[in-house]
């Protein structure tokens, strides 16, 4: 590797067994009755907590609709890209490249991984709708901004809800810049991002709480593991890295974008 102290490519069974372990752990612990009643307890709290209010503040209402948007999604992503490749933020200028190659090909894990689980849950019959169709009085943003549904997809329903695969992106990222993080303040902005954007498919109730701590973070923990804390972010990032590399020698000579980060000569 350019960079081992970025990506190693090599095992790390223990970090990689506690990832499988916690995952099955959370999956165990919803399958189980007794945990099952504690989520559904705890979501049904959860979802009048943040729904409720639509149907009486105007704000809460036009800001969550705006969030629940499909064009949102784009936003956030377009954040989360660029704090991923800010140079000297948490990677160094010169590691941005891999970084954002290592990130991708998790996230590409990510998912296979998810298509996968989707396909066991629906065997299993593990597959539920989300609780604007289930509770009754929820509030749906669509019967408010039924021209928004149409042309934005706006976001407040689903008959298979879980996993939560919205939630399982911000994980996922917030769980790949958390590995490289040091300072606090780094932690603190990463999953204050990350839990900001999972809330507005849980007010507008498109997801209940389980769909995210448990399927979510499941499907994350899973991709991290076998994406990260084995050879595979190592090997694609450092393949990437090579095929790219003419396209990227370009780019340094263009005004501008030769000044960012992702451009410049990656170690």
């Amino acid at each position: 590797m350019n960079n081992p102290g970025l990506f190693q490519a090599k095992w790390n069974l223990g970090r990689l067994t506690l990832c499988n372990f916690l995952a099955l752990g959370l999956l165990g612990f919803w399958l189980w009755p007794a945990g099952q009643m504690l989520c559904v307890i705890f979501d049904e709290w959860l979802f009048h907590l943040l729904n409720d209010p639509l149907a009486t503040s105007p704000t809460w209402l036009h800001v969550w609709a705006v969030a629940s948007l499909r064009p949102f999604d784009a936003v956030v992503g377009v954040i989360l890209l660029t704090l991923l490749i800010r140079g000297n933020w948490v990677f160094k200028a010169v590691q941005v490249r891999q970084a954002f190659f290592g990130f991708l090909a998790i996230l590409l894990l990510l998912l296979f991984i998810r298509m996968l689980f989707s396909k066991l849950a629906a065997h299993m019959g593990w597959q539920h709708s989300s609780p604007s169709m289930v509770i009754s009085g929820a509030i749906q943003m669509s019967d408010y901004f039924p021209g928004l549904e149409k042309t934005w997809e706006l976001k407040d329903r689903s008959s298979q809800s879980f996993p939560g695969d919205h939630a399982s992106v911000l994980l996922i990222w917030g769980m790949f810049m958390s590995v490289f993080a040091r300072r606090i303040g780094q932690f603190v902005l990463i999953w204050g991002l990350a839990l900001l954007f999972m809330m507005p498919r849980l007010v507008a109730g498109a997801h209940w709480g389980q769909d995210d701590y448990i399927g979510g973070v499941l499907l994350a923990l899973l991709a991290l593991g076998w994406g990260y804390y084995t050879p595979f972010a190592a090997n694609v990032s450092e393949r990437l890295l090579r095929i790219t590399g003419p396209v990227f020698g370009w780019l340094q000579r263009v005004p501008l974008i030769s000044r960012l980060s992702l451009v410049r000569a990656a170690q």
